[in-house]
C-alpha cells in the first residue's frame, strides 16, 4: 500500500511539473536599458516599463540604469536587455562598428523601434569673443563635453564637416555642461558645445550671466556629416536671453532600439502601447512632448524590427 501511495504521489508531482514547464518556458521579460538616474533616459524608461506592464500583464518588466548609449547597445547585442535608449550617432557607429566610439565590431543584431526626441547641438560663445560663425572658432578656447561622450562625438562630427579639427583651437576642454559654463563665466573659455534639449538649464544660466551668441550650424555643414542621424534644425528666437532671432543648428534624434531575438509580437505591443500612452511619458519628463509617430522613422540608421514595422504599417506610416 505504501509503495502504491508514494508511487501515486510521484506520478502526481511529475504531472504538475510537466504541466507547469511550458508556462515557465514561455515567461517573457522586458529589461529597459536607460542611462544615469539623473538624466532623461531613466525616468522615461521607468514610465515605459509601467506602460509595458499594463499592456502585457504576463511579461515581467525591469529598468536598468546604465552609462547610456554605447553600453546599452553592447548589452542589447549580447541579449542582456530587450529595449534601450540611445543617441542616433552612437546607433550609427554601433551598426557600422566604429571602434573609436566603443564598438569593436558591427552590432548587427540590433533593430530599430522608434525615433523619440531630439538632442540639439548648440554652440554658444561669449558675445565679446568675436565668434559669429564656425570659422571664427579657430584659435579660440572651447569645451566639447566629456571624452567620447555623446556630446563630444557630436562635436567631432560637426567640426569635421565644417573643415575644422581640435588642432585648430587654442584650447579644448573635455568638461560637463555646468563646468564649461563656469569657465566661460570666468573668461577661461570662449565657447561651449552642448548636445541637449532646447533651453537646457546650463545655457540658460550662462545667458543670464553674460551676453552670448548662438553660433549657426548651416544646413550644408549638417549634410556633410554624412550620417542620417544628423538633421538640420532651428534654435528658435528667445530660447536664451539675448538671442533675438532663429539660429540654424543640427539635431541628433534619440532612438529606442531592440534586438532581433525579441519576439515580433512583443515588440509590436511595446511600440503600440508607447504611442498610445504618450501622456504617461510626458508626465515622467517634458522631453517626451517631442515623441510622435510623425518623426518616429526620421534618420533611422538601421533596419526596423518586424514587430515595430507591423505597427507602422497598421497606422499607414509605412505603405
Amino acid at each position: 500500500m505504501k509503495f502504491r501511495f508514494f508511487h501515486g504521489l510521484l506520478a502526481l508531482a511529475s504531472a504538475i511539473v510537466m504541466t507547469a514547464s511550458p508556462a515557465q518556458a514561455q515567461q517573457q521579460y522586458i529589461n529597459v536599458l536607460t542611462g544615469g538616474t539623473s538624466g532623461v533616459y531613466y525616468p522615461l524608461g521607468v514610465a515605459l516599463s509601467q506602460i509595458y506592464a499594463k499592456a502585457m500583464p504576463d511579461v515581467k518588466t525591469s529598468v536598468q540604469a546604465t552609462k547610456a548609449s554605447a553600453e546599452n547597445l553592447n548589452l542589447l547585442q549580447a541579449g542582456r536587455g530587450e529595449i534601450a535608449f540611445t543617441l542616433g550617432d552612437s546607433l550609427s557607429d554601433a551598426w557600422r562598428g566604429n571602434a573609436d566610439a566603443g564598438f569593436k565590431t558591427p552590432l548587427k543584431k540590433l533593430r530599430g523601434v522608434a525615433g523619440i526626441y531630439p538632442n540639439y547641438i548648440q554652440i554658444v560663445a561669449a558675445a565679446d569673443s568675436g565668434i559669429k560663425t564656425l570659422a571664427d572658432l579657430k584659435g579660440k578656447r572651447i569645451a566639447v563635453g566629456a571624452p567620447k561622450s555623446g556630446t563630444e562625438l557630436n562635436a567631432r562630427a560637426i567640426f569635421k564637416a565644417a573643415g575644422l579639427s581640435y588642432a585648430d583651437f587654442a584650447k579644448v576642454e573635455y568638461l560637463p555642461f555646468g563646468e564649461s559654463v563656469e569657465l566661460m563665466k570666468n573668461r577661461q573659455l570662449d565657447a561651449t558645445l552642448q548636445s541637449a534639449g532646447l533651453g537646457v538649464s546650463s545655457l540658460r544660466d550662462l545667458a543670464t550671466a553674460l551676453k552670448i551668441v548662438v553660433v549657426p550650424i548651416p544646413a550644408a555643414v549638417v549634410a556633410k556629416v554624412g550620417d542620417p542621424a544628423y538633421q538640420s534644425g532651428i534654435v528658435p528666437a528667445n530660447t536664451y536671453d539675448g538671442q533675438t532671432s532663429d539660429v540654424a543648428t543640427a539635431f541628433v534624434q534619440n532612438f529606442l532600439v531592440t534586438h532581433e531575438g525579441v519576439p515580433a509580437d512583443t515588440v509590436y505591443k511595446m511600440t503600440r502601447s508607447m504611442f498610445e500612452n504618450l501622456d504617461h511619458l510626458v508626465a515622467a519628463h517634458a522631453a517626451a512632448k517631442s515623441i510622435s509617430t510623425k518623426t518616429a522613422l526620421i534618420g533611422m540608421p538601421l533596419p526596423l524590427h518586424p514587430g515595430a514595422e507591423k505597427y507602422y504599417r497598421e497606422i499607414d506610416l509605412i505603405k
